[in-house]
């Protein structure tokens, strides 16, 4: 039974602290959409996800409103897309059509976002698998709410460095599509290596082939809430400050498993995971770079950083495993820079460079995320950070994932203004240094010794 302090507890958390659900997201499989006439097949998509979702922002908002639980966003995430529109496309074009309807449904049923727009080419890629990531671009450029994401590499197969050159390229042709908005578009792509198939988070959520017919999603975000616990246990050793983050996580754990139960229940549609993940956003109070100065760091970048990160990371994963028994995910720290103020803070005063983010990663959960960078970067030096990222995510069996945005007419200590949950961000500078010898090979890097484990 829920006590009166407990109750009392979690009301702070949400009311003082910023503990929110950060999204439920509906993962909506179209393998039975799928037809070779693109016209019968982006109908077959509507009915098929305007069925399921139809009433999902406002069973959001009835939860939200019985239990004072902010609920920040409703989403969809879908099968990827290069295998609905195999049969149907054969050209750029067709897909984004696809992109299009998508963006139309998204609208329709009132949801933040879309995800899927994804093609997954570890190994290879088909002939449908390029179309789709060639028509990126103009896809991202002529919607609003579709997200895409692209997986270039897997402990299990190792790298596809064809695909990675091919992002590299993708991305500065979405950022030149969507110059007008600052690049924007680069803010709705992510490059995966080890891309979860139950992944709630946007840019980077599809619904996977493993995956049943529709599944409830949920991801909370509560990093005010750890901060604030930390503050009072200052000068703590690190036993007790682990001992504080696992039973915080445990406790906002439990309230996302709540609100997973009630939307599974309400929709009729089965309960998938719990993400549990310290995702900022630009508000004060919601920042990781907060913890970890709270943990003893003067600013996020110094020495013991890293350090500081792994120790975060694992106490939340490992009070979220005691809550649920359905953690999934991405469930850890998030270091996006635009979205968390003291990460934005830290790059302005020299503290944090993005050879240190890339440190950081080892340890975190995602990667290089929402980075700022000049926009004359060029494709080959972008496809080197995606790269260098992947492999990190290769060699440690862990998610890596690169989102960064090659602001066109902007250089280094510009900012770049994304609004909403995206925030701003200084641009920040990247090795000049060449590598387009070492990306112009093609090919794949072999899969690590350790991932032969059959």
């Amino acid at each position: 039974m829920i006590n009166i302090f407990e109750v009392n507890e979690t009301n702070k958390m949400i009311e003082q602290e910023n503990l929110d659900v950060r999204t439920i997201t509906l993962g909506i499989s179209l393998l039975d959409c799928i037809d070779s006439d693109l016209d019968v097949l982006n109908k077959n998509i509507y009915e098929k996800i305007t069925k399921l979702a139809g009433n999902l922002v406002e069973v959001g908002e009835e939860i939200s409103r019985e239990y004072g639980i902010p609920i920040v966003n409703k989403r969809i995430s879908v099968t990827p897309i290069a295998l609905v529109g195999s049969a149907a496309c054969k050209k750029p074009e067709d897909f984004v059509e696809i992109a299009k309807n998508l963006d139309k449904i998204a609208d329709e049923v009132g949801v933040n976002f879309i995800g899927g727009y994804s093609a997954l080419v570890s190994k290879g890629m088909t002939s449908a698998e390029r179309l789709l990531i060639e028509s990126i671009p103009m896809a991202l450029a002529s919607t609003s709410r579709v997200c895409s994401s692209v997986n270039v590499g897997s402990t299990k197969t190792g790298l596809n460095m064809d695909a990675v050159k091919l992002m590299g390229e993708i991305v500065v042709k979405t950022a030149e599509m969507t110059k007008d908005e600052d690049s924007i578009g680069c803010a709705k792509l992510v490059v995966f290596c080890n891309a979860p198939d139950d992944n709630p988070f946007m840019a980077g959520a599809f619904h996977g082939v493993t995956e049943a017919d529709a599944i409830i999603n949920v991801g909370v975000s509560g990093p005010g809430v750890v901060r604030t616990a930390l503050s009072k246990v200052r000068g703590e050793n690190f036993e007790v400050l682990c001992e504080t983050i696992k039973k915080t996580a445990f406790k906002v754990t439990r309230v996302g498993q709540l609100v997973a139960k009630e939307a599974s229940k309400r929709l009729n549609i089965p309960f998938g995971i719990i993400d549990l993940s310290l995702a900022p956003t630009p508000a004060i109070g919601d920042s990781v770079a907060d913890i970890l100065q709270e943990i003893g760091l003067e600013r996020v970048g110094a020495p013991g950083t890293t350090a500081a990160l792994a120790l975060l990371n694992d106490q939340v994963k490992k009070g979220g495993v005691m809550a649920s028994s359905y953690v999934g995910g991405l469930s850890g720290a998030f270091i996006p820079v635009s979205e968390d103020q003291g990460m934005i803070d830290a790059v302005e005063n020299g503290a944090l460079t993005l050879e240190k983010l890339e440190a950081m990663t080892c340890v975190c959960s995602v990667g290089l995320d929402m980075i700022a960078i000049p926009g004359d970067t060029k494709a080959t030096t972008i496809s080197g950070i995606i790269a260098d990222e992947a492999a990190i995510g290769m060699i440690n069996q862990k998610t890596t994932a690169v989102r960064v945005i090659p602001v066109i007419g902007k250089g280094v200590g510009e900012q770049v203004e994304f609004g909403g949950l995206l925030g701003y961000a200084p641009v920040m500078p990247v090795n000049g240094f060449s590598c387009d010898d070492f990306i112009n090979r093609g090919g794949r890097i072999p899969a690590p010794i350790h991932s032969f484990k059959n």
